[in-house]
């Protein structure tokens, strides 16, 4: 294997390698938002549990197992999300190495890069929407309706 021992080809490979870089930046940043998000999952949910655990057997509780459930699916979603980024991460990571070994050795492997790159950026796009998925489902949950009706009756519009 032939390894590049001039300045410029070493110094090329390393700016082709550093561009996928930013994209890495964006996954790292993603995974905390999104690990954010199962860490409140997870709270809530062991609200949840102790107020049913707490409850006197003939209170069926099921706005609490109802929440729960879209709890479980909220988590899912979540993991999923973990998963896929963690896998672009690698893939991007791959690719940073495939670039800079395509440009300093004699290893034809510029296809093998666009490929990995291209998995990567399409892991990162599922990801986007499993985050999407999970966010509607959070938001429609909500009970709008009822702070906004406690409003106006505060206000005195109704």
């Amino acid at each position: 294997m032939f390894f590049a021992s001039d300045l410029d080809t070493v110094t090329h490979g390393i700016q082709l390698a550093v561009a996928p870089v930013f994209l890495l930046t964006a996954v790292a940043a993603m995974i905390g938002t999104v690990a954010g998000r199962l860490a409140r999952i997870i709270d809530r949910a062991r609200v949840l549990e102790t107020r049913i655990d707490a409850s006197p057997n003939e209170n069926p509780m099921v706005a609490e197992f109802t929440e729960l459930g879209q709890l479980r699916t909220r988590g899912r979603l979540v993991n999923f999300c973990i998963a896929l980024l963690t896998f672009c991460a690698i893939l991007i990571g791959l690719t940073i190495m495939a670039l800079f070994l395509g440009e300093t050795t004699e290893i034809q492997i510029f296809r093998l890069a666009t490929v990995l790159f291209l998995t990567g950026v399409s892991c990162f796009l599922l990801a986007l929407m499993c985050f999407l998925a999970e966010t509607l489902i959070a938001t429609r949950v909500l009970k709008f309706r009822r702070a906004s009706h406690a409003a106006d009756v505060k206000h005195g519009n109704k």
